[in-house]
């Protein structure tokens, strides 16, 4: 029987910070809240006026032997700014502020080794100054504020925009590589491929029909992109899959080149071209991804924990 755990972090507005845990392997809920205050069962609208004592926050259901607390305290810290006290980006006020609320000792000490790990490492100037407290009640906020991301994805993304929050993660968190870099590091069809939009030809790439068990990651930023238990022959010479493992690091755009209406996947991170999306997959899902494999690398199975994807392990169990 999977033993979950309950992880809680206040990052700012709660809209954003459920999105990033949200599609994770071994994450069985996020729910959007309030806690760290005094009030019962606050409403959002109490909260935000700056009475109540209670930070914004997501409490998370994890199961520890797929996701690391580990793992999760290193997400967090990628999607907040660590050095304001004053709130978060454009959200201003004590119920935006930061902290990591431990359930037990053992989170405690996790929590505050990775905070010091952060320090060490010299990212920031300002000092890191995201509390960590015991954990207290945590209350759940209105329907409406739940996986606001799914709800309502066009204002939230402009909102995520708007706030600064979606620029300093860029630029802290997902630098990337530099022309002259990646001209060094990447074959010439890779380099074609993810950079200028190219499409290698059909049934003469590496994976069109590769068969073996393991995920597909991003061949600039390591991300992980597909899993091969959802790659299927679509018969078009091209790795097809069915569904990404993490729709959140895929960018869906218009695309009217050649004379035709695509929509084409790319990545967020490297902003590396990948292929497009079509409506004509197999069911439950519907969608193929139709990806070049020149924008992507493999990792077998076996050599998912060495590689630091241990994560994904359970899939193949």
């Amino acid at each position: 029987m999977t033993q979950y755990e309950l992880a809680t972090f206040a990052g700012g507005c709660f809209w954003c910070m459920v999105e990033p845990f949200d599609q994770q392997p071994g994450i069985k809920e996020v729910i959007s809240g309030y806690t760290g205050g005094q009030k019962e069962s606050p409403t959002y609208e109490e909260v935000c006026s700056d009475t109540t004592g209670h930070y914004e926050a997501v409490q998370i259901t994890f199961d520890p032997k797929i996701f690391p607390y580990q793992k999760l305290l290193q997400l967090f810290w990628r999607q907040i700014d660590p050095t304001d006290t004053g709130g978060q980006f454009n959200d201003r006020g004590s119920s935006y502020r930061t902290a990591i609320f431990y359930h037990n000792e053992e989170q405690r000490k996790l929590a505050e080794a990775s905070k010091e790990e952060l320090i060490k490492s010299g990212r920031f100037e300002k000092p890191v100054v995201t509390e960590l407290l015991p954990a207290k009640t945590f209350y759940r906020a209105e329907e409406k504020h739940q996986h606001y991301y799914k709800k309502i994805p066009f204002h939230y993304n402009l909102y995520k925009e708007g706030s600064g929050r979606a620029k300093f993660i860029r630029e802290h968190w997902k630098k990337r590589k530099s022309d002259e870099q990646l001209r060094q590091e990447l074959t010439q069809i890779q380099y074609e491929v993810t950079r200028n939009n190219a499409t290698e030809p059909p049934f003469q790439n590496e994976f069109w029909n590769h068969t073996e068990e393991g995920i597909y990651v991003d061949i600039i930023s390591g991300e992980p992109l597909f899993s091969s238990l959802d790659k299927y022959d679509a018969g078009c010479g091209w790795p097809s899959f069915t569904k990404p493992l993490r729709r959140n690091e895929l960018e869906e755009r218009f695309d009217t080149s050649h004379g035709l209406r695509r929509i084409e996947v790319r990545t967020k991170t490297s902003d590396s071209h990948l292929g497009h999306v079509f409506d004509d997959g197999p069911q439950p899902y519907g969608s193929r991804y139709c990806i070049n494999s020149a924008a992507l690398r493999f990792v077998p199975k076996e050599k998912l924990e060495e590689e630091g994807y241990g994560e994904f392990r359970h899939l193949f169990l």
